[in-house]
């Protein structure tokens, strides 16, 4: 027996809309809810949720409300300003009053006519948040990185799957388009046989320091216990819930290493070929640089700088990666700009106009696929295995030493130090 077909907000109230002029006859129903004169339908409108958004989320959630058919309606954070800043950007775009303020996104979840989710909280909330939200019935855009261990990515996979809800990693750079050329290059053979990939990251640092002790907030103003959430409790400082928290180690994931290799690896992943893999082997060496090798025999290099370990990379911006094969290399970065050779290569660039970091084009491709069911340009497949690459290279720069992953067990080879390092504890109760 086939299994049943999931059946959406959207297909039940088009099929109820059809019945009803079927059933009444004369009835007479207005061209904005049959989705005319320019206007989008009831039936398909997309309607959108947020959890956690600060400047990042903000910028992102300004680019969902630009897409025809979506309806932000709801905002949950757990800090009072925040809440206010999205409903009136909210407010601003539809000309009314109508975005609601939550405190507790257990409120929002539980709204039936939410679709979807953008989720931009602290780091430690995505992997969790985005769990609640596909088991409340939710398709999920999440901030990366979308799991701060390989337990996390892991998890967060296998329920994304397990429930078919549509999930996103907001790894914007696979919908851009020089850093697509790149990969194209690599792809399709232009670069000859690849060999090397250079990805650039973050200097690695851990910091299991406390700030000091200040006074809670009340709840209204700041819900400290839920901002920690399955975090270690530690004592409240503002500098944490400003966005400060970034660096601290129960906070942050991979030693900070995915804060740019979620992006950098993610894509020297997608030119191999490997987005249902992983590398093999991870060596630290010097300078903080981790190089991975693949079963193919590619090496990934990830170094702080990049290819050249120097700051924007002679002007190619942040986020540079290069690809380099036997008969040719490539190299962009968030500028846009693009070094190549051989240089007859740049011919093909006209096909890959867009350029720089604007996430317009993921946003686009996650309500398409909302609304098509189709897999996503960084879904959650994709997102596990990026991940657990830059896991496993945190994991042996922490360690100092070469460990060896099995990408289908997704666990280390005989190294019971470095497996233990997959997972953290949650605090209780905040488990999914």
């Amino acid at each position: 027996m086939k299994p049943r077909q999931p059946i959406y907000r959207r297909t039940l109230l088009k099929g109820s809309a059809l019945g009803l002029v079927a059933v009444s006859g004369p009835t007479i129903i207005p061209s904005t809810v049959l989705g005319k004169d320019g206007a989008t339908a009831p039936s398909d409108r997309i309607v959108l949720g947020a959890i956690g958004i600060g400047p990042r989320g903000r910028y992102v959630l300004g680019r969902m409300l630009e897409e025809k058919g979506v309806q932000f309606v709801a905002i949950a954070d757990v800090q009072k300003s925040r809440r206010e800043y999205v409903k009136q950007m909210a407010d601003r775009k539809y000309g009314n009053k109508d975005c609601v303020m939550y405190r507790d996104m257990f409120e929002l979840l539980g709204r039936k006519d939410v679709d979807s989710v953008l989720i931009a909280t602290g780091d430690h909330w995505h992997a969790l948040a985005s769990i609640l939200a596909a088991k409340a019935g939710k398709d999920v855009y999440s901030e990366k990185p979308c799991g701060i261990t390989i337990g996390d990515c892991r998890e967060l996979a296998d329920t994304m799957n397990r429930y078919g809800r549509v999930f996103q990693a907001g790894t914007q750079r696979r919908s851009v388009g020089n850093f697509q050329f790149a990969v194209h290059l690599a792809r399709s053979g232009k670069l000859g046989k690849l060999h090397t990939l250079h990805a650039s990251i973050y200097k690695l640092r851990i910091n299991h320091s406390w700030l000091p002790a200040q006074p809670e907030p009340d709840k209204d103003i700041c819900d400290w216990d839920r901002w920690l959430g399955p975090a270690p409790w530690r004592p409240y400082n503002a500098s944490y819930v400003h966005g400060r928290w970034r660096g601290y180690a129960d906070f942050d994931s991979g030693a900070t290493l995915l804060d740019w290799g979620a992006h950098t690896a993610d894509l020297c992943q997608w030119a191999n070929d490997a987005d249902n893999t992983t590398p093999l082997t991870y060596e630290p060496v010097e300078a903080g640089a981790i190089i991975a090798k693949y079963a193919n025999g590619v090496k990934l290099i990830m170094r702080p700088g990049g290819f050249r370990g120097e700051g924007n990379w002679l002007g190619l911006g942040t986020c540079p990666v290069r690809f380099e094969g036997d008969e040719g290399w490539v190299e962009t970065g968030d500028s846009g700009g693009i070094k190549l050779h051989p240089a007859s290569l740049m011919g093909e660039r006209k096909r890959y106009l867009r350029r720089g970091t604007d996430p317009a084009g993921h946003t686009s491709n996650f309500f398409d696929c909302v609304r098509s069911r189709a897999l996503t340009a960084c879904n959650a497949d994709v997102m596990r295995h990026s991940h657990l690459a830059c896991h496993a290279a945190a994991i042996a720069w922490q360690l100092g030493r070469e460990v060896t992953f099995d990408p289908a067990k997704e666990a280390f080879v005989n190294d019971e130090e470095a497996n233990r390092m997959r997972t953290r504890a949650k605090r209780a109760p905040w488990k999914a």
